[in-house]
């Protein structure tokens, strides 16, 4: 496992998961109550902070992507 992840994508992804997880969980708004949505939500939501925690994202391998400059 590379890292292929840069430093502004990841605040990107950590912030996208948080708020997905966030709305997903706790915010009873009506578009979550379908519970295909909330889970489609809750799945993409930990996919993003774990991509963003592990600096890897399979996508960007599968694609030769790499957003970081260092790597």
């Amino acid at each position: 496992m590379t890292t292929n992840v840069g430093t502004f994508d990841r605040i990107l992804r950590a912030a996208l998961g948080a708020v997905l997880l966030y709305l997903a969980l706790f915010s009873g708004l009506p578009l979550f109550a379908a519970s295909f949505v909330k889970y489609a939500a809750v799945a993409v939501g930990v996919v993003m902070l774990a991509t963003s925690s592990l600096k890897m994202c399979p996508i960007y391998s599968l694609l030769g992507l790499k957003t970081c400059k260092t790597c």
